[in-house]
C-alpha cells in the first residue's frame, strides 16, 4: 500500500478512563492482525520520532497500531512525579485489553522495553512478538539506585526524592523514593526471565544513558527460543536515526509477519 493511501492522521488523541477520574491519551488505527502497540520511554511521550514513524510505517502498511502516553506523561492526566513502574504497567496493561485487539507485537523504548517485557510475562497468549529499543530493565535499581552518592542517598531517605540530572531536561527529573522501592516489586533481571515469544533487541553501543549490557543480559535470560540482540556501532540511546528507524520497521516487518 502506497504511503499516499494510507488513513490521516488524527490530531486530537482519544482517551481511556482510569480510575480517580484519571485517563489515558492514545492513537490508534484499524488494520491487519497482528496489531502494532509502542510502548515510550522514561518522560517519553506518544508524538517522539520512533511513535510517529512507527504509526506512519503502520499506516502505509496497512497495520493495526497504537501508541499511548502513561499517567504523568504526555497528553495523558496526572503527574509524572507520583508515577511508579507499576502504575504505568498497569496503563500499558489497560490499552493492550480495552484498546488492542487480538494478537500485538510490542514495540517499548528504553523503560518501555521493561514495561513491554512485562507486558509479554503477564499476557503470554497476546503477545506475537517483542521488539525492545535501548531497553532499560530493572533501571530504577540499576541505572538510579546502584548510582546514588551517599549525599543522594541521604537526601532521598530525608526528603523521599532527589533531582536526577538529565541530558534531556536542563531542570533535571524528579526521582521520588515511591520509584524506586516500587521499581523492586518489577525486576526481572534477577533470574530467568518468562519471554517465550521472539524477540528483537537493538541497542546503540555508545548509549551513555543506558548500557547495551543491560540488554544483553536481559537476551541471555529470557526463555524463548528465537531472540536476538543488534548492536549498533556508534549509535546513542535515541536511537532514531533514518538508519535507526528502518532498523525498528524491518524489525517489526518481521515480527508481524
Amino acid at each position: 500500500m502506497k504511503t499516499a493511501d494510507a488513513p490521516a492522521e488524527p490530531t486530537t488523541p482519544a482517551r481511556l478512563p482510569r480510575s480517580g477520574g484519571e485517563s489515558i491519551a492514545y492513537h490508534t488505527t484499524n488494520g491487519k492482525s497482528p496489531a502494532v502497540l509502542f510502548l515510550g520511554g522514561f518522560k517519553s511521550d506518544m508524538t517522539g520520532t520512533k511513535a510517529t514513524a512507527l504509526d506512519r510505517f503502520c499506516r502505509a502498511t496497512g497495520r493495526a497500531f497504537t501508541r499511548f502516553d502513561y499517567r504523568g506523561h504526555g497528553a495523558s492526566s496526572g503527574q509524572f512525579a507520583d508515577g511508579t513502574i507499576g502504575g504505568w504497567l498497569g496503563d500499558a496493561l489497560a490499552v493492550l485489553d480495552q484498546v488492542v485487539q487480538g494478537p500485538v507485537v510490542l514495540v517499548g523504548s528504553s523503560m518501555g522495553g521493561w514495561i513491554a517485557s512485562l507486558v509479554a510475562i503477564s499476557r503470554p497468549e497476546r503477545v506475537a512478538g517483542l521488539v525492545t529499543l535501548a531497553a532499560a530493565p530493572d533501571f530504577t535499581h540499576r541505572l538510579i539506585e546502584a548510582r546514588m552518592s551517599e549525599a543522594q542517598r541521604e537526601a532521598m531517605a530525608r526528603d523521599g526524592f532527589i533531582v536526577d540530572p538529565s541530558d534531556y531536561d536542563p531542570a533535571g527529573y524528579e526521582i521520588r523514593k515511591t520509584l524506586v522501592d516500587e521499581g523492586r516489586d518489577h525486576l526481572i533481571l534477577n533470574g530467568p526471565v518468562a519471554i517465550r515469544c521472539p524477540l528483537r533487541m537493538i541497542h546503540g553501543t555508545e548509549d551513555t544513558d543506558v548500557p547495551w549490557s543491560l540488554s544483553a543480559e536481559l537476551l541471555a535470560r529470557v526463555q524463548s527460543a528465537d531472540a536476538t540482540l543488534t548492536l549498533v556501532k556508534g549509535a546513542d540511546h535515541r536511537l532514531s536515526s533514518p538508519a535507526d528507524i528502518a532498523r525498528m520497521e524491518a524489525a517489526v516487518a518481521e515480527l508481524a509477519g
